[in-house]
């Protein structure tokens, strides 16, 4: 199947079980993720909020407008990213999501990572940040790239504030700018260790 297919029968599967799923009774309560299939970025946050909830569409309420104008601003148009959640139906009151609810939708989540194959994700919140990085302060490593090994490949990861964090307090929204305007030569970068690595395997199989 092709990447679009793949992400269709995902989410059609998501609709088929929300009912056995936390957080959700039908599958009107799931918020899928949107962009596109083949982005160079994958940003996840932690878990709708009301106006997500109404839209059906990740990041359309306050802290995602902010978002999502901060993503223009830094040159990279929403068409070129792929935008998700940790949770993909939103908890009462907007409360954080539980453990037991992040770790229902992780298969979900982990089927997004694989289809798409982003060569960078942006997590977005600790909570979001906590599932590559453990025993970590947001505040110390925010803005960091961090090289991991997850599902036995090499993935590229940047944690960042949540841009409901960055409305709360206006040296967290300095650093969310700052950034977010890092992506554009981080990508760059990623892209030739990725070209480099490629022609070193082409070489090895070369010699062999």
């Amino acid at each position: 199947m092709t990447k679009p297919e793949r992400l269709t029968a995902l989410y059609s599967q998501l609709a088929v079980d929300a009912p056995t799923l936390p957080l959700a009774e039908t599958a009107n309560d799931i918020v899928p993720g949107e962009g596109s299939v083949n982005a160079q970025i994958l940003f996840i946050g932690e878990a709708p909020g009301f106006h997500e909830s109404v839209e059906h569409r990740p990041f359309v309420g306050r802290s995602g407008q902010l978002f999502r104008k901060t993503l223009t601003e830094s040159g990279i148009p929403e068409t070129d990213v792929y935008i998700s959640n940790i949770v993909k139906a939103r908890p009462p009151e907007n409360r954080d999501p539980v453990p037991a609810e992040i770790a229902a939708y992780k298969p979900y989540l982990n089927q997004e990572i694989e289809i798409i194959q982003p060569a960078l994700v942006v997590t977005l919140g600790r909570l979001s940040m906590g599932k590559f990085l453990l025993e970590v302060k947001i505040s110390q490593v925010h803005g960091r790239l961090h090289k991991i090994v997850w599902q036995e490949r090499a993935l590229y990861v940047l944690p960042m504030y949540h841009p409901a964090a960055a409305l709360r307090a206006t040296n967290v929204k300095e650093a969310f700018i700052a950034d977010f305007k890092k992506l554009p030569k981080l990508l760059q970068w990623i892209e030739q260790q990725q070209e480099t690595a490629a022609l070193t395997q082409d070489l090895k199989e070369a010699l062999l």
